[in-house]
């Protein structure tokens, strides 16, 4: 396989119902972006087939690779595996759920392509388009206001799981970044901008999906990881 344009990464954990469709919608529209790309499965010690799946998926098209790992590394160290296994200058990634409307991909594309070292889709501007609960929408909001008053963030959506980067710019970031599970998207942020990174926000259509692995233990581990970071920040200068 020649070297890919794009690499996108599914991070997954015991979601093979999700990755039955997740993977066929990513071919369609990332091929018609480009016919040079891969999608690596970042499978993370699943046990419900997952890795499985992906293999059967791969044996049939190429540009799969499924990433397995025996012991659960946690999100943001299977993202920051899946980047390094790349050789793509654009790396990309989405929840398996599909939350986020993939009629956005292009732009997520196109924007590392205009000089954007990073992109992000954002549910929190105004010309977003979200559905989903009270409670998650009132935790999201509250959760991001900390961290734009804790940590000094010029970001409106730190959690929506669908950016893409600069390999080699990421890559930077990813050598000091501490957060192995579902607070790594916000240190990314963070530290990125106080690199000086150019970062574009853009606003999403995206829908609550099904089976979402996100729990109460990890909402509040992510406001004391909030505090973690700034102390890091300001005080060890970490």
């Amino acid at each position: 396989m020649t070297t890919p344009a794009i690499t996108a990464v599914i991070p997954v954990y015991n979601d093979r119902k999700a990755l039955e469709r997740a993977i066929p919608v990513s071919l369609q529209y990332l091929g018609e972006i480009t016919p040079d790309f891969e999608l690596i499965i970042a499978e993370d010690g699943s046990t419900d087939g997952s890795a499985e799946l992906v293999k059967e998926a791969g044996r049939k098209d190429p540009r799969i690779r499924l990433l397995h790992s025996d012991e659960r590394l946690g999100r943001g160290r299977a993202l920051n595996r899946a980047f390094r296994e790349s050789s793509a200058p654009i790396v990309l990634y989405y929840d398996v759920d599909l939350a986020t409307s993939m009629e956005h991909l292009r732009e997520l594309v196109s924007s590392i392509q205009e000089g954007y070292d990073i992109a992000t889709g954002s549910r929190l501007l105004p010309d977003s388009r979200i559905r989903r609960t009270g409670g998650r929408e009132f935790a999201s909001r509250g959760y991001n206001f900390l961290v734009r008053t804790i940590l000094w963030s010029r970001i409106h959506d730190h959690q929506c799981g669908f950016k893409s980067f600069r390999r080699d710019r990421v890559l930077l970031l990813a050598e000091n970044v501490r957060e192995r599970h579902w607070f790594w998207d916000t240190e990314i942020l963070v530290r990125a901008q106080q690199e000086g990174y150019r970062i574009k926000e853009f606003p999403v259509h995206w829908e609550q999906g099904a089976g979402t692995t996100v729990r109460k233990s990890d909402v509040t581990g992510m406001g004391l990881s909030v505090v973690r970071l700034w102390w890091r920040l300001h005080v060890q200068k970490d």
